[in-house]
């Protein structure tokens, strides 16, 4: 590579970057939907798993293992082309963020599962001679200390989240996987926008590992 080509692919890259911006907020957005989204229903799906009836555990189980053997490419195809034959029609960001939701909350389960199920028996007998309910305790004693124990993968999840909503481009959802390619259908330089891409989603994934550290550091400090 000479200095003319490395000039033309860094040049590609910074025109690039505007428009990449605008995409990185949609795919910002799409990671925080679906992890707030699938955080309360990753708990529900635990919790059902942990204590349900045998019947509903089973289906918690099978949903959990249906999501986490199946590629997510699939199933937002799934969702975003098959629901439409059973009359169910979704636009492409809400098909995005259901199918984002729907597998990060199966992932999420099994975080959390295995968060509640180390806290020691000891905690539940304990809260159960003060007096407190099975929901009391649940509520007051396991889930602040599991929190602690998930947030290190609780973290983790929402960096992945960020790299798999590029899979949401496939149902032309323009998120940053997406802008880069309309860019370079338009420049016809893939080199410069794709790399520009790569930049922002780990300048992304790096701040969230900072913000992921000081949480861990301060969750130390309380313990």
């Amino acid at each position: 590579m000479n200095t003319e080509q490395l000039q033309l692919i860094l040049q590609s890259a910074w025109a690039a970057v505007p428009t990449l911006l605008v995409g990185a907020q949609l795919t910002i957005g799409f990671a925080l939907a679906a992890m707030v989204l699938g955080l309360p229903l990753g708990l529900i799906v635990t919790l059902l798993r942990l204590y349900a009836p045998g019947p509903v555990r089973g289906l918690a189980s099978l949903y959990v293992s249906f999501i986490r053997g199946t590629p997510l490419l699939v199933q937002i195809f799934v969702i975003y082309y098959g629901l439409p034959s059973l009359g169910i029609t979704l636009s492409p960001v809400v098909g995005g963020v259901l199918a984002l939701t729907l597998n990060a909350a199966a992932y999420l389960s099994e975080t959390m599962r295995a968060a509640i199920l180390s806290i020691p028996r000891g905690q539940r007998e304990a809260a159960y001679s003060l007096g407190l309910s099975r929901a009391q305790t649940m509520r007051l004693v396991i889930l602040p200390q599991a929190a602690r124990v998930a947030l290190p993968s609780l973290g983790n999840s929402l960096i992945g989240l960020v790299k798999d909503t590029s899979l949401v481009s496939v149902i032309t959802v323009v998120e940053l996987l997406r802008s880069a390619q309309l860019v370079i259908a338009r420049t016809f330089e893939p080199f410069g926008p794709y790399l520009a891409a790569a930049l922002i989603y780990w300048a992304i994934s790096s701040a969230l590992e900072v913000v992921q550290r000081r949480l861990e550091r301060r969750f130390s400090r309380g313990s």
